[in-house]
């Protein structure tokens, strides 16, 4: 059924120029009336001049502009044409004299509905085009701020921002799938929702949801839809009212999830997120995975780069890149860098007695102790074999000396390899230098806390030897 809203008298060939068309006619006294009506309108006929409305230009104005997608017939009482004729102002409205004859009429409204048809198709591919044109410059503007990240961290914050502000979304959170535990965890949130970070939030259950069985989810209204289970947590601030949950894919395998929550900007702010929607983050989901699989696989190619294999603490390569650094801060602000070599005493014999796997065990398990034994800023590395290089930044002689100390009586005290049903007791041997104390370069400081460390393993071992200025403690 066509709906046809006419406004002003009734037109005399109006019925028969429409019988049979299934149209259906809706008389008002004036445009302003109307407008209530126009969305659902497919014809208006306006039989009455525009400035007698009930109400002022601003409202004719929006009669106007409202209807402007819908094809409109003007009547006048003389158009200059010959009984019966009409004109085109433009697309979709036409001027017609009053005295117009039904099979005329009948023509017109045949002609502009064709016209409407085209004129539809012809809006949908300029929108569609406009919308693409909008992807390009979406994706043009990640390629390029991506550019300048610096790590897979910096990877993801762009990501979600530049997301969020895309979808206009209050929140946009990536989720990433831990390999190891395979975990759902949270890694980056762009938006106000949490308090602290990584809790169970009732969203998180989405993505979890959405992860495992890769596939989207779009939940237009949160209210009105069932099937989630949702844990409540207080330190959860706002409410979900809509939300969009895509996978993260690459090449089938599910990476993670990316969440879109409630609307806060853009022409649909406050509004449902809808099939068009998620079908545009659909999109350029592809996209993202791309981006942070292969940031994600930097990042691990840098770790090689500076980190041990079997221990996973920092190498020789980047103790010496460390140390010059902290060489160089210590010249800057007048402070002082202390270096500790570590050695396993009478090693050998744990390869010789329990095989060399149990001995790369026990290198892991050493490395581990000597992390959750030393502040975050100090450096722990692997210098080869069974020895350790520790650098503490701003650690003057003396405090470094106690630092030694602790840490050899930690060594002492530690049973090793319990959990693979062992009891290995051991002991370790160390040498401090400090720069500019008793180390004038940075080569100067690598070679000096070596040689005190040889200085204990050719003495009594198990024990701590530091050179400070020229003498020694």
């Amino acid at each position: 059924m066509h709906k046809v809203l006419l406004i002003g008298a009734e037109l005399p060939p109006l019925g028969p120029a429409l019988a049979g068309k299934d149209y259906r006619i809706s008389r008002f006294g004036d445009p302003l009336a109307a407008i209530p009506e126009i969305p659902r309108a497919s014809l208006i006929i306006v039989n009455t001049p525009l400035h007698k409305g009930r109400g002022g230009p601003d409202e004719l104005k929006e009669f106007l502009a409202r209807s402007e997608h819908v094809p409109r017939i003007f009547v006048s009482a003389g158009t200059g044409k010959k009984p019966g004729g009409f004109s085109r102002k433009k697309a979709l409205t036409y001027t017609v004299d009053e005295g117009v004859p039904p099979r005329e009429l009948g023509r017109l409204v045949r002609r502009i509905g064709e016209e409407k048809r085209l004129y539809d198709e012809n809006r949908t591919f300029r929108e569609q085009n406009r919308s693409l044109q909008r992807e390009l410059k979406f994706f043009e503007d990640i390629s390029r701020t991506l550019t300048s990240a610096a790590g897979h961290t910096d990877v993801l914050a762009l990501l979600a921002k530049k997301i969020k502000e895309k979808t206009g979304a209050e929140n946009c959170t990536i989720y990433l799938v831990d390999e190891q535990t395979g975990s759902l965890a949270m890694e980056k949130t762009e938006g106000p929702l949490w308090k602290k970070e990584k809790t169970a939030a009732p969203h998180e259950v989405i993505a979890a949801r959405v992860a495992r069985e890769g596939k989207p989810l779009l939940i237009a209204n949160m209210y009105k839809e069932n099937g989630f289970t949702l844990k409540m947590d207080r330190d959860f601030r706002h409410k979900i009212n809509t939300a969009i949950c895509v996978p993260l894919k690459s090449k089938g395998k599910v990476l993670g999830a990316l969440e879109l929550i409630n609307r806060q900007s853009g022409e649909a702010a406050g509004e449902e997120f809808t099939p068009a929607d998620l079908a545009s983050v659909t999109r350029f989901t592809d996209y993202a995975a791309i981006i942070i699989e292969r940031a994600t696989l930097f990042e691990k190619m840098q770790e090689l780069v500076v980190t041990d294999d079997l221990t996973k603490l920092f190498n020789t390569r980047y103790m010496t890149r460390s140390i010059g650094t902290e060489v160089l801060r210590s010249n800057r602000y007048n402070t002082s860098v202390s270096l500790l070599f570590m050695d396993i005493d009478h090693f050998k014999q744990v390869n010789d007695t329990y095989g060399h796997l149990v001995g790369s065990k026990l290198l892991v398990e050493m490395g581990q102790l000597l992390l959750r034994h030393l502040r975050e800023l100090d450096i722990v590395t692997r210098y080869g074999g069974d020895e350790f290089v520790i650098i503490l930044p701003q650690t003057p002689p003396q405090k470094a000396v106690k630092t030694a100390e602790r840490i050899r009586q930690t060594v002492e005290q530690h049973a090793f390899l319990k959990k693979e049903g062992y009891d290995l007791r051991l002991t370790a041997s160390f040498g401090v230098a400090s720069y500019p104390e008793s180390a004038g370069s940075q080569e100067e400081l690598i070679r000096l806390a070596d040689e005190a460390m040889y200085k204990v393993k050719h003495r009594s071992r198990n024990g701590v030897y530091a050179i400070i200025g020229h003498g020694s403690v």
